[in-house]
């Protein structure tokens, strides 16, 4: 078996695992949920009121923005367009800026959008930003990933395949580019290296035996998956992999880590508060939430109080929810 349907067999595997879980995730494990008494009309007035006046009224764009599913606001953009002759987006980015704007911008956004926008900032200018690449394809469903793919093409005219080709290399291309292709294809069985060894032993078994083999694995090797990977794999094929893992194991935990460490260290990772914060808002966040306080003894709510500040974090608490 080449290593190349090994890592399918892997990534597959894990992408259907994903799937499950979105399609069997209840809806209420987001903060933010549709509005019950939203009026598009009223919301569109708010925001030409808080846009248009003599300066920018910060306190209504959140409100409004912070308090809408992504659904709600798609319509609030429309109308918002069909009112002005101008788009919202490019409203926001006149009138606002810095993390408070990208955070508006991506809250404007349609996910695919919002995903296919993170991935062309990973790849374009000088050098690849690997940890968005990894986060955002470790993290993704079949149907997200696809979605994505389909939004890279509209938006720029070229394969998203394509282009991480020629921005990724070796071993962690290989990886990448499968998440990416969600290809299936055959091949003879061989041991070869290290990487081929740790990814057999996640191929040919079914969604659900996927989590118990990581139980097995430790029995059988006296050492997590994760640990063997992390012991005799480097660079950023170990990274991506033990992503990997760490979805398969528990999504939620793998972004609170994820937030954890983005507000550590010299500096806060402002646009890793953003695109998880965001991106996970009407997911899991509540979830996300629950992992964080537990693995790290302080709610995200107060890390974030004490981490961000203006305009920008006061969106960014709402988006979170109420204090644990």
């Amino acid at each position: 078996m080449t290593l190349h349907y090994e890592l399918t067999c892997m990534f597959c595997s894990l992408n259907e695992l994903i799937s499950f879980l979105h399609v069997n995730q209840s809806k209420e494990r987001g903060t933010v949920k549709d509005k019950v008494d939203f009026k598009v009309d009223e919301d569109v007035t708010a925001l030409r009121k808080a846009i248009e006046g003599l300066g920018t009224t910060e306190k209504t764009l959140i409100d409004v923005l912070t308090q809408r599913s992504n659904a709600q606001r798609q319509l609030v953009a429309s109308a918002y367009e069909k009112a002005t002759g101008r788009k919202l987006v490019a409203d926001l980015e006149g009138d606002t800026h810095g993390d408070f704007e990208n955070l508006l911008v991506a809250l404007v956004t349609p996910p695919a959008l919002f995903d296919c926008n993170e991935v062309i900032r990973a790849i374009k200018g000088p050098g690849t930003t690997e940890s968005i690449l990894t986060e955002i394809f470790a993290s993704r469903s079949n149907k997200q990933i696809r979605d994505m793919a389909d939004t890279y093409l509209k938006e720029t005219g070229r394969l998203m395949i394509h282009d991480l080709k020629s921005e990724v290399s070796g071993d962690y291309a290989k990886a990448l580019l499968i998440l990416a292709e969600i290809l299936y294809e055959a091949g003879e069985k061989k041991w070869g290296t290290d990487e081929d060894k740790f990814i057999d032993i996640l191929c040919h078994r079914s969604v659900p035996q996927l989590r118990q083999t990581l139980v097995e694995y430790k029995n059988i090797s006296k050492k997590t998956l994760q640990e063997s990977i992390e012991s005799e794999m480097s660079g950023e094929v170990e990274k991506l992999l033990v992503a990997i893992v760490k979805c398969v194991k528990n999504v939620p935990a793998y972004f609170a880590e994820r937030l954890f460490k983005s507000m550590r260290g010299a500096g806060t990772d402002e646009s890793t508060l953003t695109r998880i914060i965001v991106g996970r808002s009407e997911i899991d966040l509540l979830d996300i939430k629950a992992e964080y306080k537990k693995l790290f003894g302080v709610s995200l709510h107060s890390e974030l109080k004490s981490e961000v500040s203006g305009n920008y974090g006061e969106a960014l608490m709402l988006l979170c929810g109420t204090e644990d």
